[in-house]
């Protein structure tokens, strides 16, 4: 059933039907609004047999989740910014006790200074726990890609708490037509929570217990395992989805017209909608322009990634993150993929506390690096006049 809807509800309406069995939220802004509407559902008796548990914080709410998994639970939970740095340390817990847990990232930027705009700063920052990170452009492939996520993270071969990664406001508060799923259609996708193991007195196990230094290592490698045979489940999940749904969002990649394009631009998340545009109107002007989205960042594609880039002859990448003192985080796992082949490579930040990315602004960026204008190297995009502030 089509509808205009806001983003927050599209994800709280998926998470619904995706029938968690406890659901433990502390509010943030911008992602307040997605846990609002799972409380509202709650209370009118929507969510069937869903525990529903507020929480004193995120680190709370996070700790929630984790004993609910550990339990033997389907557990959600959703957060942004400063509230998912809370919940960090737990989250590694969470990686490390192969807790398929699922939360909703509304990317928020981090202080100080104090923002409560979008940039994707708080997910980029934990990149490295063991957590699969999927980054959407529009609102309907939020609302899809929450009943994936469950049974990615669910599967006996993963076993890793998933995060969807959704822009905050740009997303969470806009409208949007969106396809909204059935219960039927979920259930046939998302068979019933079995655990592969859980806390039961009947069957006493021990989940992230004490390692000493001959066994820790051991932990680790065995999540590096399973997070790259999430590849190929994520892979025959996507297709499965699409066989079922009829809605293609591709693979961990999303290449247009990447085969002739001198220039291709590499991005992730809903600036990738602008940039398209852009890329199709100056096709039409004769330019051999192309675009290369990142669906999945965890783990990274570096395969897909090499293979879309092989032909381009100058590589821009945007980040709407910092690595202060070092390569942006995109630009640095792009770089990476295409060791050993030689485009003009470069990197550009733009975006951050919110600021606004006009057309305009994208479309100089390509033509700069299409007539040589722009060198390659690192780059601030979107800057007012610049002054730097030292406290």
């Amino acid at each position: 059933m089509r509808k205009v809807v806001r983003g927050f509800y599209a994800i709280a309406e998926a998470v619904r039907l995706s029938r968690p069995n406890v659901i433990a939220a502390y509010p943030i802004t911008p992602q307040t609004e997605i846990v609002e509407n799972l409380a509202e559902m709650y209370a009118n008796g929507e969510l069937g047999d869903t525990e529903y548990v507020t929480a004193e914080s995120e680190f709370g709410a996070a700790s929630m989740v984790l004993g609910a998994s550990a339990a033997g639970a389907r557990a959600f939970t959703a957060t942004s910014s400063q509230g998912l740095l809370l919940m960090t340390e737990v989250l590694y817990n969470a990686a490390g006790m192969r807790l398929p847990i699922v939360l909703v990232v509304a990317n928020r930027s981090v202080s100080a200074p104090l923002s409560i705009w979008n940039d994707i700063q708080d997910s980029i920052s934990i990149r490295d726990a063991g957590i699969i990170q999927l980054y959407v452009e529009s609102n309907q492939e939020a609302h899809d890609m929450i009943p994936l996520a469950f049974k990615v993270a669910e599967n006996r071969d993963v076993l890793l708490p998933f995060m969807v990664c959704v822009d905050g406001f740009k997303l969470t508060h806009a409208y949007e037509p969106v396809d909204l799923l059935d219960q039927e259609t979920v259930d046939k996708f998302l068979p019933p929570y079995e655990p592969v193991v859980k806390l039961d007195i009947e069957k006493p196990a021990a989940l992230g217990c004490y390692a000493p230094p001959p066994y820790y290592m051991e932990f680790r490698v065995a999540m590096e395992m399973a997070m790259e045979r999430t590849r190929e489940v994520m892979l025959k999940e996507f297709e499965e989805w699409y066989r079922l749904t009829g809605r293609d969002w591709g693979g961990h990649v999303v290449a247009e017209n990447c085969e002739d394009a001198e220039v291709v631009v590499v991005a992730m998340g809903s600036i990738v909608a602008l940039i398209r545009e852009v890329v199709k109107q100056m096709r039409k002007e004769g330019k051999k322009v192309g675009m290369l989205k990142i669906r999945t960042y965890r783990p990274f594609p570096h395969e897909e990634v090499r293979e879309a880039l092989k032909n381009a002859q100058k590589v821009v990448v945007i980040d709407r993150a910092l690595s202060i003192g070092a390569e942006p985080p995109l630009a640095a796992d792009v770089k990476s993929a295409l060791f050993g082949l030689s485009p003009e490579f470069h990197s550009v930040v733009m975006g951050l506390g919110g600021r606004d990315i006009p057309r305009e602004q994208i479309e100089k960026l390509i033509n700069d690096v299409l007539e040589g204008k722009a060198k390659p190297g690192k780059r601030f995009e979107g800057l007012y006049e610049f002054e730097e502030v030292i406290p």
